[in-house]
């Protein structure tokens, strides 16, 4: 019996990256959450291809990097992250991939627990495993919070700047991957002087992506 459940438990992540790889996922534990902390939810899938490539730019430049050349993790990243906390560093940058914060987008709760990412990991490992990168970043780009009560770059993009994701500008873009470490409080359409400025940095590293034809990976 207890085997039986471990094997429901290790294997049904699979299923489900699976079935999203066809299907959009309906719904996230996020967005069910901040619907219970009182924010609405709005959201519109549309496919990579009706998804500006400088806001696909933007988001790996500030994000990932390294997107296209790794598994899942950046363990550059980690190490760095790892020597900042040892050395008792009051900012340490993030090591989350686009692959790891849209398996806690899909499937997790907030929070930094231990637990909490090592489920992230696993989650990860199956996700690059069963899914292509470009099936990995039209999930992350529209199941991702962009506000409060708002999700995808569709719906950002519309409530923002009055376009559509495809329309977006490169400084549109950057601004809105500017925001993406705290988006219930910041605004890609009001930014302060941080925000601004961060997505001036954003604009000038979009130059240095490139994309390739119809996928993010050359």
């Amino acid at each position: 019996m207890l085997g039986d459940l471990l094997l429901v438990i290790f294997v049904a992540p699979a299923i489900v990256i699976l079935l999203y790889r066809i299907v959009p996922p309906p719904v996230t534990p996020l967005m069910l959450i901040r619907v219970v902390e009182g924010y609405g939810l709005t959201k519109d899938w549309v496919p990579l291809s009706e998804i500006s490539p400088n806001l696909q730019r933007a988001v790996i430049a500030s994000e990932d990097a390294k997107f296209c050349l790794h598994r899942g993790f950046d363990w550059d990243a980690v190490d760095n992250a790892i020597e900042r906390l040892q050395k008792k560093e009051r900012r340490v940058l993030g090591a989350s991939t686009i692959s790891m914060q849209t398996s806690k987008n899909l499937f997790l709760w907030p929070g930094r627990t231990f637990v909490r990412k090592g489920i992230e990991a696993y989650l990860t490992v199956w996700l690059e495993a069963l899914l292509p990168k470009k099936r990995i970043l039209e999930l992350y780009l529209n199941e991702i919070e962009w506000g409060p009560g708002i999700y995808g770059a569709e719906a950002a993009a519309r409530t923002y700047f009055g376009v559509s994701a495809a329309k977006l500008t490169p400084r549109q873009a950057a601004l809105m991957a500017a925001v993406l470490p705290n988006p219930i409080f910041w605004r890609p359409d009001r930014p302060g002087p941080w925000t601004s400025a961060h997505a001036g940095t954003i604009e000038a590293r979009m130059n240095s992506v490139v994309l390739g034809k119809g996928t993010p990976c050359p």
